[in-house]
């Protein structure tokens, strides 16, 4: 049985469980297998920076409504103060169509465990609400339970391989299959929960440091809406370029939470 590694902080702290060593591959391009998204693909995308009282790093989200952003709890545990960029795919470099803005506060959820990812999901307040426009738009959350026979896809500006530090200056999305939970513990054992749900790709397709608290989206029958079905939380201690699956929150699992925290009364 592996282990998980569970992203806490992000790139800033990193704890692995023991695992044995598995073969990695060297294909890995952008999120892990990635492609660049073109310009709009993704209006709901946040950048999130979070500095702490020791510490800044990075990590990804989503834009739920005009003034509220979903990401992981241990993104946002411990935060002192929280930036996110909306409205341009790249980090760097000018784009008109980038907006930077403030948060209020932050909301892990009150029962995360950050030794075993458990309810790995929180908000984050912006101080003003956004306008939207054709590049800076909500995404609609999840309205079922996420089927086995889904095809998501995985987005964010993480790291593009396990030897390259560098976060991708432009954001990446890669299609991706889901695991049954039974399937997954087979690669995690009981660490992982009902609330959580586990993908892979080809090779070694997924995500990786960086884009933590990045949406896993699907696209509702028809094609023209994406919904938000999870968060990603952890990776394989073996490392972002094996074989393993990666974990997510589900989004559906705490609809609830999220619309009592947020003040939503539908999405």
């Amino acid at each position: 049985m592996k282990f998980l590694v569970v992203l806490i902080s992000c790139v800033a702290a990193i704890w692995a469980k023991q695992i044995p060593a598995h073969a990695k591959s060297n294909n890995g391009l952008r999120i892990i297998g990635g492609q660049e998204a073109r310009a709009g693909q993704f209006p709901f995308a946040a950048a999130i920076t979070v500095q702490t009282e020791t510490s800044q790093f990075f990590c990804g989200g989503a834009l739920i409504n005009n003034d509220w952003i979903l990401t992981s709890a241990h993104c946002v545990t411990g935060a002192v103060t929280v930036t996110i960029r909306l409205g341009s795919n790249n980090l760097q470099g000018s784009d008109p169509n980038r907006i930077t803005v403030a948060s209020s506060h932050v909301v892990p959820h009150p029962e995360f465990d950050p030794d075993t990812s458990v309810n790995d999901i929180g908000l984050v307040k912006l101080r003003m609400p956004v306008e939207f426009t054709d590049y800076i738009q909500p995404i609609n959350l999840a309205s079922t339970p996420l089927p086995n026979s889904a095809a998501p896809t995985a987005i964010g500006w993480g790291q593009t391989s396990d030897d390259d530090p560098e976060m991708s200056n432009g954001l990446n999305y890669v299609g991706l299959a889901v695991l049954s939970n039974e399937e997954c513990r087979m690669v995690y054992g009981n660490q992982l929960t009902d609330d959580m749900v586990c993908v892979e790709g080809n090779f070694n397709e997924g995500a990786c440091l960086g884009d933590s608290g990045s949406p896993l989206v699907v696209r509702l029958i028809g094609g023209l809406f994406l919904q938000h079905v999870g968060v990603f939380s952890f990776y394989s201690g073996n490392g972002c370029e094996t074989t393993d699956p990666s974990g997510y929150t589900r989004t559906y699992a705490y609809i609830d939470w999220i619309r009592e925290t947020a003040n939503i009364t539908m999405f």
